[in-house]
């Protein structure tokens, strides 16, 4: 006689798998791009160990996923309403401290990331604090991860208070925080020397901030409402809405982002550089990640939100696993871009 876990088990199951699928296929996509980035080593030139050719883009993409979790988990609050607290307030309970976690993690992570990039920078070694002290002081990259790393302490000590006195710490005060402290990302990734190197960092901005909402929303409205029917038919319209908003700005600002530097830096001739470099290679790649998310995304919008809003079962947990799981594909290609060659 076979024994069938209950629905509301399997339901719970799923969505921890959605954020399971999530940092795995990260995690591997930041590795995988960034073995075929790798400068292959020239005879008398030190270059860096396993240890950081490996573990490098493995912590920053934990960065970024630890980041995206902050996002996701304060975003929910908002995505559920603050109308019917004796129902909300029993998933809240779990995910406040969850929040403080990631953003230790994230914290953790960026400091690593400096620590890392040092070493990089000082092969045959082991980074000293002068080291660590000069690469901060006299390098963009350290000063946007520690600040990074002040704005996810910021976004634990306000967690914390969240924990303590629930949302009367507004929950909009630490979507903010977590928002803010995603701004410094892209100066980690190329710079542009050029008058548009503003207009260039701003679409960066609004590329990492929409695919942190986006990711972070739909990993956290999966993972914890999916067992949830009458929680889910709330937050789920609400989030579809944001998704939308956030898919357009992640493709277009991705796509001039990508193209505006290639064509703004030195050397680089488009279209050859598209399909003659590492990095139009990857940003190709990643065009063709995002591209996929749209049928995913549209599934779920219009053929699974009108049964959740009448509180019926779906296939949520799959088709967000899915989507999950090519956006965490897109954050690792995502690292690898930031250290791909782009001559």
């Amino acid at each position: 006689m076979s024994v069938t876990a209950p629905p509301l088990a399997r339901q719970r199951t799923g969505g921890l798998l959605v954020a399971g699928v999530f940092g795995v296929c990260a995690v591997a996509a930041a590795v995988a791009a960034g073995t075929f980035t790798a400068q292959e080593s020239v005879p008398g030139i030190p270059m860096p160990g396993p240890f950081v050719t490996v573990g490098l883009p493995v912590v920053r993409v934990l960065l970024d996923l630890a980041a995206v979790a902050v996002v996701g988990l304060s975003l929910l609050p908002k995505l559920l309403g603050f109308d019917a607290p004796e129902r909300t307030e029993p998933v809240l309970l779990r995910v406040r401290p969850l929040a403080v976690i990631a953003a230790w993690v994230w914290a953790i992570c960026a400091l690593l990331t400096i620590v890392l990039q040092t070493a990089e920078l000082n092969p045959g070694g082991v980074p000293t604090f002068g080291m660590i002290a000069a690469y901060v002081g006299d390098v963009g990259t350290g000063q946007g991860l520690l600040f990074s790393a002040a704005c996810a302490l910021a976004a634990a000590g306000i967690g914390l208070m969240a924990v303590r006195f629930g949302e009367k710490v507004p929950a909009e005060l630490r979507v903010i925080v977590a928002l803010f402290g995603l701004l410094p990302i892209p100066v980690t990734g190329h710079a542009v020397n050029s008058v548009w190197h503003d207009p260039i960092m701003i679409s960066m901005e609004i590329h990492v901030m929409g695919a942190a909402a986006w990711s972070g929303g739909l990993v956290a409205t999966a993972a914890f409402l999916a067992p949830h029917r009458d929680l889910l038919a709330v937050a789920l319209p609400r989030f579809s809405r944001l998704a939308t908003l956030c898919l357009l700005l992640v493709g277009l600002s991705g796509l001039v982002t990508g193209l505006g530097t290639m064509a703004l830096t030195p050397g680089v001739t488009l279209p050859d550089a598209i399909v003659t470099s590492h990095y139009g290679l990857l940003v190709v790649v990643k065009t063709a990640l995002v591209a996929a998310l749209v049928p995913l995304a549209a599934h779920i919008r219009f053929r699974l939100l009108p049964a959740v809003r009448q509180g019926r079962a779906t296939a949520l947990a799959r088709w967000a696993t899915a989507e999950v799981g090519v956006m965490g594909l897109a954050y690792g290609v995502a690292v690898a871009i930031t250290r791909a060659s782009i001559a």
